[in-house]
């Protein structure tokens, strides 16, 4: 896919006067803060819009990479002739070429998407119509304890957005080891997730080198993006949801949650004991 020269995009943070208040201490009066700066994607593909979405105005080829992905667009990274990104005023408009065949493929779907913060299913007008991975897909893998482990303790460090704002979510692909090779921030937790994906599609990384670390609950659309992507194994940092455990179960994709540096709870599937290669 061909790659522009990087897009003067808007900043992912920006500051505001602020006062900080402490209870029953004299006011310091106001001062500026970092905050996260959310802005409206508007995604179109060819010369049809086809999603707003609300998000961190930064890595927008990689979001839109794994965005196509997930809400099953494209198959692949090479289904993606160009992506070319025009700020304006009121947000971004992100416009991405497809390959002749999938752009007629993907004139033949109709949604309707439209204002919602990192929604994956939002504008969806029937359950037939949500992206479904195929648990055929799934192959088992085992990730080291210790991996996790690891990559709990260097999350903060792949998160400098957040380390300003505190009002991002993370998105972490890691290794065997532990050892975290990409992360992507963003207000949206699909987004992040989505800017991930992308990121990893475009370097042409292969998926059952590791495991998905995110910062949020595990929700179904997260459990879901990460199975479409190829992940065996993800690890969030909150806790997952009712439906998020029964796809995963039906996946074989192994979802670990309410992760911590000293521990975390495995709902399906499991993580190996000892440090080892990943199984393939």
């Amino acid at each position: 896919m061909p790659r522009n020269n990087p897009p003067a995009q808007p900043p992912a943070s920006a500051a505001v006067a602020a006062e900080p208040l402490r209870f029953g201490a004299v006011p310091e009066g106001a001062r500026e803060i970092e905050v996260a700066v959310e802005t409206p994607i508007n995604i179109v593909y060819g010369n049809m819009p086809y999603a707003v979405m609300m998000a961190s105005p930064s890595d927008l080829e990689d979001f839109v990479t794994g965005f196509s992905l997930t809400e099953g667009i494209v198959r692949g990274a090479d289904e993606i002739r160009n992506v070319t990104v025009e700020p304006k005023d009121e947000g971004v408009i992100v416009t991405v070429e497809l390959a002749p065949g999938r752009f007629r493929e993907h004139l033949a779907r109709r949604r309707n998407l439209s204002g919602r913060t990192s929604c994956g299913l939002c504008g969806v007008e029937t359950i037939e119509e949500i992206p479904m991975a195929d648990a055929a897909m799934r192959a088992s893998r085992a990730v080291p304890a210790s991996a996790v482990e690891t990559a709990l303790a260097a999350l903060d460090k792949h998160q400098p957005l957040n380390r300003l704002t505190r009002a991002v979510h993370g998105a972490a692909w890691c290794d065997a080891s532990g050892a975290i090779l990409a992360a992507r921030e963003d207000v949206g937790r699909h987004n992040a997730l989505d800017k991930l994906i992308g990121a990893r599609l475009r370097a042409g990384a292969d998926a059952s080198d590791g495991f998905l670390l995110v910062t949020s609950r595990a929700s179904f659309e997260m459990v879901e993006k990460a199975a479409i992507f190829g992940a065996g194994t993800l690890v969030a940092i909150s806790a997952p949801t009712s439906l998020a455990i029964e796809r995963a179960r039906h996946l074989g994709l192994t979802l670990a949650a309410v992760a911590r540096r000293d521990g975390c709870i495995v709902f399906t599937g499991a993580l190996a004991p000892e440090a080892e290669t990943i199984a393939q």
